[in-house]
């Protein structure tokens, strides 16, 4: 299944403009941040340029997924929020989520003439955002395989997100734990390294000690 506008649409017919999509990355890993991204397209603007796809950030290359946040920036409204490790560490990697999506829609406000008027976000709904309760919002599961918007959110998204780590994982402290490649995600290296030289700074404590002790 390819991502529409189909929920878009339907809200655009109603005389709202400024619809917005919003997922989020980074929720499985074991190390780094958990980025979120807000995305608008303006119905009144939309024009495609060849060899730009927009579907699950997960079924793309990474060249593919580059290109397209070029063209998703240059082409629409659009807002990254992070919340770092020591946030999840802190409130745990739900709290943390919906942290890194309240900044991601403040961010998008910055650049819109008008709040935001609906949001559809990936699977759930994002609470305490001033102007958008829960009428305002239409969680859909999957939605970055069902909706544009969500779709390229979740490539923004992934791309922030896959830089930061393979930045961190340049840093001499960091490479063995390879997230130049695996990005902070519980790879066989990744948990082999864990296990033989700890946790970092950058790793979820609270979340790892538990699984390496539940199966240890």
């Amino acid at each position: 299944m390819n991502p529409t506008f189909e929920y878009e649409k339907k809200l655009w017919q109603k005389g709202l403009r400024f619809v917005g999509g919003a997922d989020e990355v980074g929720r499985g890993a074991f190390a780094g941040p958990v980025v979120a991204a807000a995305v608008v397209f303006d119905p009144l603007n939309i024009v495609w340029s060849k060899g730009i796809i927009i579907r699950d950030s997960k079924k793309m290359t990474s060249g593919q997924r580059e290109k397209s946040a070029s063209w998703i920036k240059e082409n629409t409204h659009w807002g990254i929020g992070e919340a770092g490790v020591s946030t999840i560490n802190k409130l745990g990697v739900g709290k943390a989520s919906q942290s890194a999506f309240r900044k991601a829609i403040s961010e998008i406000h910055n650049h819109l003439p008008k709040r935001l008027e609906h949001l559809l976000v990936d699977a759930f709904f994002v609470s305490f955002v001033r102007g958008l309760r829960k009428a305002s919002q239409t969680p859909i599961i999957r939605g970055d395989g069902i909706s544009f918007s969500i779709a390229a959110a979740s490539i923004l998204a992934k791309v922030h997100r896959d830089a930061i780590m393979r930045s961190l994982g340049r840093e001499l402290k960091f490479k063995k734990y390879q997230w130049a490649k695996n990005v902070g995600y519980g790879t066989a290296e990744h948990r082999q390294a864990i296990l033989t030289y700890g946790i970092t700074t950058q790793h979820r404590k609270s979340y790892l000690t538990k699984l390496f002790v539940s199966q240890g």
